[in-house]
Parts: structure tokens; sequence; C-alpha cells
């Protein structure tokens, strides 16, 4: 069983967030598309996700997730104490997501918006990329 990432691909900070998760998750559990490719924007019409959504999506066992409940499900399942940020999880979204929206709100300002290049991922991790 595997789960799909669906992240802003023009965001330096959302690319940096991939590569963190890619490091630290040994099982690949996790595969990737950006919102804005042909793959993104067909899972997200299979989930009913609106598609002007701005958010990182979680696609698992057939439901989406977004925004901090998307985050923290991600945590919940990479190596080391991350998994421990999932408690979190027992606050109310709509606390938890003012700081998620805070971050997102922000994200090109503090991070910038990627350029021409991107990083060339080994061939196994190219593999998860949908």
């Amino acid at each position: 069983m595997s789960a799909i990432v669906l992240f802003d691909g023009d965001c330096n900070f959302c690319d940096a967030s991939v590569q963190f998760i890619i490091k630290r998750d040994s099982k690949g559990y996790f595969n990737y598309a950006s919102l804005q490719s042909d793959a993104g924007q067909k899972l997200l019409k299979e989930h009913n996700v609106p598609e002007n959504t701005d958010s990182f999506v979680l696609i698992e066992d057939g439901k989406a997730y977004i925004k901090s409940s998307a985050a923290l499900r991600i945590a919940r399942n990479l190596d080391g104490a991350w998994k421990f940020l999932y408690a979190l999880i027992l606050v109310p979204s709509p606390l938890r997501n003012v700081v998620y929206d805070y971050i997102a709100a922000n994200r090109y300002k503090w991070f910038g918006k990627k350029e021409d290049h991107c990083m060339l991922p080994s061939p196994e991790v190219r593999q998860r990329f949908l």
C-alpha cells in the first residue's frame, strides 16, 4: 500500500518539503505529483478536491487530506521521531490550520518560486513521481 503527496510544483518550500519526506521515507510509502501536473489534476478531480486548492494534499486509503491534516498524516509515516508529531491531530483542525495557512500564505515571499532548473532525482526516486 502507498499514498500520494500532491504539492505545489512552483514552490521552493514545497519542493524542500518533498525532499525532506523522501529522505525520511525509507519504505518508499509515498509517491508524488505536483498539483499543476496532469496526474495531480486528475487525482484532485477523482477525490473531489477543488482544483484551486493551494495546499499539500495527501491521498491515502482512497481519501484526500489537506493542509495540516495532510502534513500530520505524512509525518506519521516518516522515519524517526517525526511520527510523534501526529499527536497534534488531537488539536482541532481550525486551530492547526491557522499556523498552516500563515506559512502557506507567506511561502513564496520567504522561500521564493522555482526557477527553470530543478533537482534531478535518482532513478529509484524518479519512479515515485507520477
